[in-house]
Formats: C-alpha cells, structure tokens, sequence
C-alpha cells in the first residue's frame, strides 16, 4: 500500500502484538496500541518509528471496545487495519476444564475479537477498505490433548474469520486468521513453565520438547508471525484464510 493506513493492534504490549506494531510502523502506517499494561506499550510506542497512539485497556471489560475506538477515531479516524492479537491459553485435562478456565478462554480469544471486528466494520465498509488479521493459532487447525477450551476458542475464532471474509468479500474488507505452532514469546515461556512443573522436567528440556514441534526444530519467531500479518494487510485478494506460521507442522 502506498498511503499511510491506521492500524489498531491488540495486545500489543510485547511478543506478537509489539512486533507486528514494530512491523506495520516500518512500513509508513500509523499504530495505535492496546493492551492492559500501560508501561509496555509506552515502551514500545517510544521505540516505534512512525505515529502511534497509546490506549491501555482490558479487550474483555464491557466497556473497552467502544473507549478503544472512540479514542483512536478522535485522534485519527476510522481504523482500517485491525490486527486481533490479544488472546492466552490453559492447559488442563478435560474433566478438570472449569467453567472458569472455559469463559476466560472463550471471553478473551473469541467474544473479545467478535466485538472489536463488529465495531470495526461499519467504518471499512463505508470507505471501501478495511484489512483484518486474527492472530490464531495451529490450535485452530487440529485438536490436541489438555487445551480443549483453548483450541475450542481458536476454532471458534477462525470460524468467525471464514464466516465474516465471506460476508464482506463484495465490500474491500479482508479477513484472515495467521495461525502459529509455538512462538519464542512470554506466552511459550509461561507453557514451559508448566510443562516443567507438572513433569519435573528442566526449564530447557521443556522448550526443547516445543521446539522439536516444529519440523523445522526451533520456536517460531515473533518476526516470521509479523511476516504474514503484513502480507495481509498487503494483499487484497488474500481472504477468509488461516495462514499457518508453523514451521511445517501442519500443512493445509
């Protein structure tokens, strides 16, 4: 794209969200930022090359969308790129799933985006021009053991991807879901965590287990994720795909 878009990305504070924002500056556009910490973003913002605007917020509180969006459209207009990166994880059995673990899974990596794409649209749809790029996950593609409510969000979120690209294929909105296997980000670092504690297993000899995930026998990093997304942005005849960042361990 040759003009300058506003973007908005969630969770941008650190890992994906801050390199696709890093990303999407470098490339001319302006970045507003959103996550629940403050102190990152302010961090970030200051290292970002191009205009960018800090809006700190919780995605799931009931309020947040409209304070996010309002705040962004006063400064600069409507948003025309979102990237949905906010989201987390859980790990446990199935029959020790709470109905916590399952709400904060489908809260955070479902209900938030279907909010934050429906403020959206009204916007891109009247100009004409809308990118948005869900950050999923493999999870998204397959099942797995011990993260049902987590692949069950993902699957849920990739749905809404298909289902909206479908939708407004007419309009020159684009959908996408990027979907990565284990990205080398403080999220992978709280898996190894866990897997350590619950195997007894090493710190290092967790990450390994990850790493040997991938075909390719590393994390993915947050860079290669930022890749992808940008390519959405890019592109518009690239929509309604979930675009697998993987190293190769899924292919489709």
């Amino acid at each position: 794209m040759d003009d300058a878009r506003r973007c908005l990305v969630t969770g941008a504070g650190r890992g994906i969200g801050a390199a696709v924002a890093r990303r999407l500056s470098a490339a001319g556009h302006h970045v507003a930022l959103t996550a629940r910490s403050a102190g990152e973003l302010e961090a970030l913002a200051a290292e970002l090359p191009g205009p960018s605007v800090v809006v700190p917020a919780d995605v799931t509180a009931p309020d947040a969308v409209e304070s996010v969006f309002a705040e962004v459209e006063r400064r600069w207009g409507p948003v025309e790129v979102l990237v949905l990166n906010a989201g987390a994880g859980t790990s446990a059995p199935l029959q020790r799933t709470t109905d916590a673990d399952w709400q904060r899974m489908l809260e955070l990596n479902l209900t938030a985006p279907f909010r934050m794409l429906r403020r959206a649209l009204p916007g891109m749809v009247e100009q004409g021009f809308g990118r948005v790029v869900a950050i999923a996950s493999v999870a998204a593609k397959r099942g797995e053991p011990y993260i049902s409510a987590y692949t069950a969000s993902k699957h849920g979120l990739l749905g809404l991807v298909r289902s909206a690209a479908s939708e407004l294929s007419t309009t020159g909105v684009t959908v996408n879901a990027v979907c990565p296997a284990y990205v080398d980000t403080p999220m992978t670092d709280s898996t190894v965590a866990s897997i350590s504690s619950i195997t007894g297993r090493t710190p290092e000899q967790a990450r390994e287990a990850l790493e040997r995930r991938q075909p390719i026998g590393r994390l993915v990093t947050p860079d290669e994720v930022a890749d992808a997304v940008l390519l959405c942005v890019t592109s518009g005849a690239i929509t309604g795909q979930g675009i697998n960042v993987d190293g190769g361990a899924v292919q489709s």
